[in-house]
């Protein structure tokens, strides 16, 4: 039975990065040796570090005077990292999420925050609206999709701050006006690359401007002046990051990415909300990811929740059971998963509600 994956992460990759991520793993690049044993040194693996950099840049129009950055460490790294490099006296944070609140602690250690707007009063099931952020902050960080809750910000804020952004769920899921933003990180693992790199764009006039000492494996510039290489990179997510990089630009760039994932997203939406017995957690329609669809059976079918689950899996669906902070269902719907996945659990919704 074909499976249809809407794990949350490590997610669903294209046929076309894992095919080529397993070639590779018997023979890279006609070498004799696996991807998994070649040197990072070697000038095989030093072309595909430099195509997909500049694939990053292709793809998301990055203008020039940014650096591209794969590091290890997950995007929980860049949770220090940012303020490390940044943060001088005080930094605003926009609280929409478990990874933005995470992100708010580790910034508390270097400098003051100012939480400029939070939505955990309603378990984070909204994004916050009419707050200011203060022009003499250091930088303003926001996390753009938030993969526990189902809720997204779709649109680049327009602030007299410096710009930081996590868009780990997200990114390469719509255009983004790159120059706006001094940092943008985002963790492989959800719409690039198996777990383990980390991609950062980082503008390189944002470097240098903190009197501390930084470690030299968290500075931004060590990592800026040598390329990615300081140290021994992550090999592998890196060579399947560059495949999925280049699917996206034989598919047709952002613009068709973007067109794709929001199809999926109005489907799956619309048998949601015109279910007697399912329901988005997600009141406002504006605030929904496209990326992380959360649901839940309504109050009085709550004792259906396991027989759903136990009927999707019969249908090969994985991956939809909900965070345990907020229950119920979530279906991931990144760039990798197919429209026809969706129709799947579209059409078992349907069946279960039908039958209930």
């Amino acid at each position: 039975m074909k499976k249809h994956n809407f794990y949350a992460g490590p997610s669903i990759l294209t046929p076309y990065t894992i095919k080529n991520t397993a070639d590779a793993v018997i023979d890279f690049a006609n070498t004799g040796l696996s991807i998994l044993e070649v040197s990072h040194r070697s000038k095989e693996f030093q072309a595909v570090m430099d195509d997909a950099q500049a694939l990053v840049k292709e793809l998301l129009e990055v203008p020039e005077g940014y650096h591209v950055l794969f590091l290890g460490g997950g995007a929980s790294l860049q949770f220090a990292m940012v303020p490390f490099n940044l943060l001088k006296t005080k930094a605003a944070y926009l609280d929409t999420g478990v990874w933005a609140h995470k992100a708010v602690k580790e910034a508390k250690l270097f400098g003051e925050v100012d939480v400029v707007a939070s939505s955990e009063d309603k378990n984070y099931n909204y994004i916050p609206r009419g707050y200011e952020v203060p022009s003499d902050v250091d930088y303003f960080h926001y996390t753009t999709n938030n993969t526990i809750y189902g809720t997204e910000i779709r649109k680049d804020p327009d602030v007299k701050a410096r710009l930081v952004a996590d868009m780990s769920s997200d990114i390469f899921s719509r255009q983004v006006d790159v120059s706006k933003y001094d940092i943008i990180y985002a963790g492989a693992q959800k719409n690039l690359a198996p777990a383990g790199a980390t991609i950062i764009i980082v503008r390189e006039d944002a470097l240098g401007h903190v009197d501390r000492p930084i470690p030299t494996m968290l500075n931004y510039k060590t990592h800026a002046d040598k390329g990615s290489m300081f140290n021994t990179p992550p090999v592998l997510p890196i060579f399947s990051a560059l495949q999925t990089l280049r699917y996206y630009k034989e598919v047709g760039g952002i613009k068709e990415l973007e067109k794709r994932d929001l199809d999926k997203a109005a489907k799956l939406y619309e048998a949601i909300d015109g279910s007697r017995i399912f329901e988005s957690t997600v009141p406002n329609h504006e605030d929904r990811s496209i990326m992380n669809v959360c649901f839940v059976l309504k109050p009085e079918y709550a004792e259906l929740e396991k027989p759903f689950m136990e009927f999707a899996t019969s249908k090969g669906i994985v991956g939809i059971k909900g965070h345990r902070s907020v229950g119920g269902f979530r279906a991931s719907l990144y760039n990798a998963l197919p429209m026809e996945s969706v129709d799947v659990l579209v059409g078992a919704m349907k069946e279960f509600d039908k039958k209930h």
